[in-house]
């Protein structure tokens, strides 16, 4: 197809809901919780208002225009007095844009279609990064991760993908996050129901890999107490010590796992065709490139390896 240069390509469509009329009620999911996803913009209105007759209908023109990458949800302050009355909306149009949960611009009374736009494109480009909606919640997704909320990061990732429900990174995140708290088996459904086409994608194939790292340490893990023992009295037994890494592991001691793998590979790295050294890899994918742990254990391992 022959793209004629001098016409502007036609804007995206607009996914359905991206424009409707909202209430206290719903005030927490179609504003608060849907922004953590994606700009919403919030227009307080009143029957008796001039202005709003015609601030509303440019804002539910240029919002379509936007083809998705912003909301709108006009709110009418006379029907949700107490709302209005906790946003202390003081006068109308009032026009606030929320985003990550929280507002981040505003403006009061009407204005012309140059500052209206312009506003929305502000939105758009998600504080001028240039980075999506999409991205900016994938990136707030990852730092709860990072940070032992995995509650919070599943229910990001969640969101995520009822915006795009093949986003790759999105997928494995909340892989990850069920892996974190504890929902092995719930992980494991999301893994078997992926997408053939996506089963490649490094970010899935590494979340599919932890899973399979923790249900193969659930099989195969001995006691902790008595591995402990045996590692005592004879600390060159590297498949003892091994099995101990297998079997803290298993009870997410991740860290004390990690210890005994760098333990094996200071003291003998080629033991059992580096079997040491690729079960702390695996760790190290099961994790996730940006944990604490993965990263602070990659500098041993080097220290170790190129001493």
């Amino acid at each position: 197809m022959i793209i004629d240069p001098g016409k502007a390509a036609a804007p995206a469509a607009a996914p359905s809901g991206t424009i409707k009329n909202g209430d206290t009620a719903g005030f927490a999911n179609d504003v608060i919780k849907a922004s953590m996803t994606v700009p919403v913009i919030v227009d307080f209105w009143a029957t008796w208002c001039g202005p709003c007759k015609t601030l509303t209908p440019l804002l539910e023109r240029l919002v379509l225009q936007a083809g998705g990458k912003v909301r709108l949800v006009k709110i009418d302050i006379d029907a949700n007095q107490d709302l209005a009355a906790q946003l202390r909306i003081q006068s109308v149009p009032t026009i606030y844009a929320f985003f990550g949960g929280r507002p981040v611009d505003a403006f009061v009374g009407a204005q012309p279609e140059s500052k209206v736009r312009a506003f929305i494109e502000r939105l758009t480009r998600s504080g001028g990064g240039g980075a999506s909606p999409i991205d900016d919640a994938l990136e707030l997704a990852q730092e709860a991760l990072g940070a032992g909320d995995a509650a919070a990061a599943a229910e990001l990732y969640g969101q995520i993908l009822q915006q795009d429900p093949r986003h790759p990174k999105a997928l494995a995140g909340l892989i990850r996050a069920r892996l974190a708290v504890g929902d092995t088996k719930g992980a494991r459904s999301l893994a078997k129901g992926l997408p053939a086409d996506l089963a490649a994608n490094a970010d899935i194939t590494a979340a599919v890999s932890a899973v399979d790292l923790i249900e193969e340490s659930h099989g195969a893990a001995g006691n902790v107490a008595d591995l402990r023992r045996k590692v005592r009295a004879n600390p060159g037994d590297h498949q003892a010590r091994y099995d101990l890494s297998v079997a803290l592991f298993a009870q997410g001691l991740t860290e004390g796992a990690i210890d005994e793998l760098l333990g094996i590979i200071r003291a003998e790295r080629e033991w059992n065709d580096q079997a040491a050294r690729k079960q702390l890899v695996r760790i190290f994918d099961a994790l996730g490139p940006a944990h604490p742990l993965t990263v602070s254990s990659r500098r041993r391992l080097s220290s170790i390896l190129f001493s």
